[in-house]
């Protein structure tokens, strides 16, 4: 791993690390000369349970083909343990430069069964987990006046989905969250961006493949291997992307789109204001035509990747 690379010689903490998308970006990272710490703490996709394999596997990958990494199986969902997280990028590089929110659940479920503890554990991982890894790295930022983060969001958030109110919800705040830090941390040079992931991993792995249709559904998303979004992760976290910040990026197989972000569509005004009656009459009609549709993400991206 000699010479000159796009990340030499950062220190990037990965969440999730210990497999998918998180492990692809991790082995990306170290083979473009960052020291990564590869945080899991070795769950099921729904949250239960703990292993330190998957994350001690994935240090021995990258020390094999010559990288520098270490393990960390703290969670991402208490300010506490995430500050731990953060620490051991200082205990064994002595800095920390980048930032990767990849940890997350599932707890799928239509909205109007769903209970609190479904909801509770989604958005503590997705994103309380996302500030608090971005909160004790943040000072350090400030302090080396440097430093990026990037946030995995989803199109379930961006866009919409079935049965995913807690992912959705935690999904679409962590891009305002991204958006904020941002703007707060512009002038201490710190980056804050999002990626939207489309890739084959155990967090869809449980489509379901009844029908021929899905069958041949599934074998499209397997070709959207996780290592297809690390190297847009890899170039946010370089100092070539030092004028690319507050985005929303999302990668689909080859593809790479940037994405919309809320602004006004169309308004109307009437001087004397507006009573509940105009409003029916006048102002939602003429507001209809820029209504925004009923979508979810398999709708808005249903052609074939690419």
């Amino acid at each position: 791993m000699a010479g000159q690379k796009m990340v030499q010689d950062k220190v990037v903490v990965v969440t999730g690390a210990g497999g998918g998308i998180g492990r692809d970006m991790a082995l990306a990272l170290a083979a473009e000369g960052a020291r990564v710490v590869v945080n899991d703490i070795g769950t099921s996709t729904t949250g239960e349970g703990t292993d330190a394999g998957p994350a001690q596997r994935v240090v021995d990958e990258i020390r094999a083909a010559g990288g520098q990494a270490a393990a960390s199986t703290d969670s991402v969902s208490e300010a506490a343990s995430a500050g731990r997280i953060v620490q051991c990028a200082l205990d064994h590089f002595g800095r920390i430069d980048g930032v990767v929110n990849n940890a997350g659940i599932l707890r799928d479920r239509f909205f109007h069964k769903m209970s609190v503890d479904e909801w509770d554990a989604v958005i503590r991982v997705h994103l309380y987990g996302s500030f608090h890894m971005s909160r004790a790295a943040a000072n350090h930022f400030k302090e080396q006046e440097s430093g990026a983060f990037v946030h995995m969001t989803s199109t379930s958030g961006l866009i919409g989905n079935f049965g995913q109110a807690n992912y959705s919800a935690a999904k679409l705040g962590l891009v305002a969250l991204s958006k904020s830090i941002a703007l707060d941390m512009q002038k201490f040079n710190v980056r804050s961006n999002c990626i939207s992931p489309f890739a084959w991993s155990r967090m869809i792995g449980s489509i379901p493949t009844d029908t021929p249709e899905q069958q041949a559904r599934v074998e499209k998303l397997r070709q959207m291997t996780p290592g297809k979004i690390a190297p847009l992760a890899v170039y946010l976290l370089s100092d070539a992307a030092a004028g690319v910040n507050a985005q929303v990026f999302a990668v689909r197989n080859n593809e790479i789109f940037v994405m919309s972000q809320p602004r006004p569509l169309r308004s109307v005004h009437r001087s004397e204001g507006w009573s509940p009656q105009f409003i029916a009459e006048h102002a939602m009609p003429a507001l209809k035509a820029a209504f925004v549709p009923m979508d979810r993400s398999a709708d808005v991206f249903s052609w074939d990747p690419v």
